[in-house]
């Protein structure tokens, strides 16, 4: 359905027959959509209504663009303006990747409005490259190392053009075999389908880029997804001040590639292996590291890990998914 909140209209995926409940709602990662949620909301236990969103520049919702220098809140800010569109209140919050960051952002901002949250290979609350260490410290303070300077240009192209080929290791088909999943998922094409949805530019994947006199060269710009992931624009390190605290599930496969503490998306962990070169020894940014150290500090949450799996649990093993979703559920 389409639904029409103050600043633009909003796609929502619904499952036929689920109008009652209560709403459970998927939010998605970077370069995907809603619909990567479609198997997980067929398969939600009864007494909840599934629902998932498009995010603005993704699937059918508004390409409206992406002010990075409020970090993930232009997503979240639509997000709680989607609920009150909808007149939902006490909702279950899943969110994949960069989702994680958006549903972590709306629990920081509308605490009231949560009853639950499930993190699924989320997002570092101290955001996405530029950070040193479990508390996040600031490589450089403006966030070198991060923002739209460090996405591959081959796969920004290709991701524009549409190429459904896996003539490339840069092509969309060819990133989802290797760093989406750790093995092979029925229907890819449909989840590829789903990458390209992602409106491409400066406005939106991966922004506008922005040098550094420093290594590697980059730094966040001002617009779009990857400056808006940038440490000096998001962090939600203070989530143990809110009240009230829902219950935080957080799940993740142990072989991410994506969201690791040895990313092979983070620059400072590629020039240690030697891909990016001139590294000055800059250590790789500890994302699973950082986010426990919130979470404990947070308390009320539990982690599952789930072994020979890499970024998109959901559709990896869906059953256990499923299986700790629904006890999550239930127990809120």
């Amino acid at each position: 359905m389409k639904v029409t909140t103050p600043r633009l209209t909003q796609h929502v995926l619904t499952v036929e027959g689920r109008t009652t409940g209560e709403p459970v709602l998927f939010v998605h990662g970077n370069v995907s959509s809603a619909a990567f949620w479609r198997d997980t909301m067929a398969a939600l236990p009864g007494g909840f209504r599934p629902l998932a969103v498009d995010l603005r520049g993704f699937g059918d919702t508004d390409p409206a663009p992406v002010d990075a220098s409020r970090g993930l809140r232009d997503y979240s800010d639509d997000l709680l303006e989607l609920l009150d569109a909808l007149e939902l209140d006490g909702v279950h919050l899943v969110g994949w990747s960069m989702g994680g960051g958006v549903v972590l952002q709306a629990l920081r901002d509308r605490p009231a409005a949560v009853r639950s949250l499930t993190l699924v290979n989320p997002v570092s609350p101290y955001g996405y490259g530029g950070t040193e260490g479990p508390d996040g410290r600031l490589t450089h303070p403006d966030g070198t190392g991060a923002g739209a300077g460090a996405a591959n240009p081959d796969f920004v192209s290709r991701l524009g053009a549409g190429d459904l080929s896996d003539e490339a290791p840069t092509s969309p088909r060819s990133v989802f075999r290797s760093s989406y999943v750790k093995h092979p998922v029925p229907d890819e094409d449909f989840y590829v389908r789903a990458m390209l949805t992602t409106r491409v530019g400066e406005s939106h994947y991966p922004g506008d880029a922005a040098t550094s006199g420093a290594w590697p060269g980059v730094a966040p710009g001002k617009t779009g997804v990857l400056n808006a992931l940038a440490p000096t624009h998001f962090r939600v390190d203070d989530l143990h001040a809110i009240d009230p605290k829902p219950p935080i599930l957080w799940i993740r496969g142990a072989d991410d590639v994506i969201v690791s503490d040895a990313s092979l998306f983070d620059l400072a962990h590629l020039g240690a292996l030697g891909v990016v070169p001139g590294s000055p020894g800059t250590p790789a940014q500890p994302m699973v590291s950082q986010t426990r150290a919130v979470l404990e500090r947070y308390g009320r949450y539990r982690e599952a890990v789930l072994d020979d799996c890499g970024h998109s649990p959901h559709l990896e093993y869906p059953e256990e998914f499923q299986r700790l979703l629904a006890e999550h559920l239930r127990e809120a």
